[in-house]
């Protein structure tokens, strides 16, 4: 199976669209955050491959198409955001108040798990892009010499964790301002988030939309800065 992955063009893309659809059924059918596509693709592309014998360099070499889209899926978020733009302009200050604190206090949680946990400084910086997209997140591990690879998934299983309990820390927190809670969707789980945040509402998918470019571009700033600190 190995030898098949790596000779066919699409094989990697066929498993992944085929699981992510799996996932999709589940939950429609049971109705549980748990059951999230993304990480029932995850499990199921996890459990063919070991199965079957089959490298990740095999299975990467066919799937690699995917991720082409991640920059056009991205941009696109963008309509929604425009069609909200009122929204933005009457937030403006709050808005951009709210995703500074947001990436900073992100860089934040990381620095103080490597020092708890005494990481190295690579995979300290591997860390720090975790909760922005993983077009601008592959980008930022690179350049601070991180593991790519690590960062990709940390980025995935954050995002993943937003979805999954986004719904459930805001009614624990009590906040219900559709601004709001768009933010911290897309600040803090990035399009992952967002997907949950369009589920939401309008309002809440624009403004999600909007944190996942912003945070994208504070975090580009600041992690250079909080690289220097181990």
């Amino acid at each position: 199976m190995d030898d098949f992955f790596r000779e066919s063009l699409y094989a990697g893309v066929v498993l992944s669209l085929v699981t992510y659809g799996l996932g999709l059924v589940l939950k429609r059918r049971l109705k549980l955050g748990v059951f999230n596509p993304l990480l029932v693709s995850i499990a199921l592309t996890i459990a063919v491959l070991a199965s079957c014998g089959v490298s990740y360099e095999a299975y990467a070499s066919g799937a690699r198409y995917l991720s082409w889209l991640l920059t056009p899926a991205t941009v696109c978020l963008a309509i929604p955001l425009y069609e909200k733009r009122e929204a933005l302009v009457r937030n403006a200050r709050a808005i951009l108040l709210a995703l500074t604190a947001g990436a900073v206090t992100s860089c934040l949680t990381v620095l103080a798990l490597a020092a708890l946990l005494r990481l190295d400084h690579r995979l300290y910086v591997t860390l720090l892009p975790k909760s922005i997209t993983t077009a601008i997140g592959m980008g930022i591990a690179e350049e601070l010499d991180g593991h790519v690879t690590i960062a990709v998934a940390v980025i995935v299983v954050t995002g993943v964790l937003g979805n999954v309990l986004g719904v459930a820390l805001c009614r624990l927190f009590r906040i219900t301002h559709p601004v709001a809670k768009g933010l911290a969707f897309g600040a803090s789980s990035h399009a992952i988030g967002t997907t949950k945040a369009m589920e939401l509402g309008e309002v809440e998918g624009a403004m999600s939309g909007l944190a996942i470019a912003a945070s994208g571009v504070i975090t580009v700033i600041i992690a250079p800065l909080f690289a220097k600190v181990i």
